[in-house]
C-alpha cells in the first residue's frame, strides 16, 4: 500500500525550512561577529585564574625574641660573647604558589676564632615571627622555641622548632584579619649554622612556602579548558573574516 502525502503538507515543508534557516543563519552570523571579543575575554580570565601575587612582610613590631629578652638580637648567656640577630623581610611580592623565606638569622662570635678551645652558650629562648599579608589584610605568628646550644668558631648546635606549621587559609592561626584562600607554611626546624658557615657566613634562612586553598568547582572551568574554548572562538572569528574576504 502506497503512503499518501497531503499536498498542503508537501508545499508547507519547504516554506518552514526557509523560515528556520533564516534565524539560524542570523544566529551564526552574530556568533561569528562576537567570537574574537569573547576569545580575548576568556584568555584574560584564564590568565587571571592561573596567576596571582601576594605581598607579605615579617617586619612587624612583634617580630622579635620574646624570652629571655626582647628585640631582634639575642646575646649568649655564658662563655664567649656571641650574638644571634634576625633580619626580617619587607614587602616581598611573590607568585602563588612558591617557596619563600621569612628572614635571616645571623650568628656572630668575633672572639671564637681567637679562642678555638672555648665556646659560647645560648640558653633556652623563644622567637615570634609575625607574618603580615598585605594583600589579604591579615596577620599570623609562627612561634620558634629553642633549647639553646653551644657555638664555636666552626660549629653550632642551636636550633628552633616552629609552631604552628601553617597560617591560614581563612582565620586559621591568625592574629588579625582573614587570609582568604592564602596560607603560609614554615619548615619544622631552623638549624642555626656556625659563624663561619655559608656563602654569607653565619646566615640561616627561615624557609617556608606560600600557596592558595582555591579549588575549582564544577561551575568554574580550569584555566586550560578556558584557554581551549578561547582558541575555538578565535577560529570562528578567522572563519568569518575569511568568508567576508571571499565575497
Amino acid at each position: 500500500m502506497l503512503a499518501t502525502i497531503d499536498v498542503r503538507t508537501a508545499v508547507a515543508l519547504p516554506t518552514l525550512t526557509l523560515k528556520l534557516e533564516k534565524p539560524l543563519k542570523m544566529t551564526s552570523k552574530r556568533l561569528l561577529q562576537v567570537a574574537p571579543a569573547a576569545a580575548i575575554a576568556i584568555f584574560l580570565m584564564a590568565a587571571e585564574a592561573n596567576a596571582g601575587t601576594i605581598t607579605y612582610s615579617t617586619n612587624a613590631a612583634n617580630t622579635e625574641f620574646v624570652s629571655p629578652t626582647t628585640g631582634l638580637t639575642l646575646n649568649s648567656s655564658s662563655g664567649l660573647a656571641a650574638t644571634l640577630t634576625f633580619q626580617p623581610d619587607v614587602n616581598i611580592a611573590i607568585g602563588v604558589p612558591s617557596n619563600i623565606n621569612y628572614g635571616i638569622f645571623t650568628l656572630e662570635c668575633d672572639t671564637c676564632a681567637a679562642n678555638p678551645s672555648s665556646s659560647a652558650t645560648f640558653g633556652a629562648f623563644s622567637f615570634d615571627l609575625v607574618i603580615t599579608d598585605q594583600t589579604d589584610g591579615a596577620t599570623g605568628v609562627f612561634v620558634g622555641s629553642s633549647p639553646g646550644g653551644s657555638v664555636a668558631f666552626n660549629s653550632s648546635t642551636v636550633t628552633l622548632n616552629w609552631q604552628p606549621l601553617q597560617i591560614g587559609p581563612d582565620a586559621a592561626n591568625t592574629l588579625t584579619g582573614n587570609f582568604g584562600s592564602t596560607f603560609f607554611n614554615i619548615t619544622t626546624t631552623s638549624r642555626i649554622v656556625a659563624p663561619n658557615s655559608g656563602a654569607n657566613i653565619g646566615e640561616t634562612t627561615v624557609q617556608g612556602s606560600l600557596d592558595s586553598a582555591f579549588v575549582n568547582t564544577a561551575g568554574v572551568p580550569e584555566p586550560g579548558t578556558m584557554g581551549l574554548f578561547g582558541v575555538g572562538l578565535i577560529g570562528l572569528g578567522l572563519l568569518r573574516r575569511r568568508r567576508k574576504s571571499g565575497k
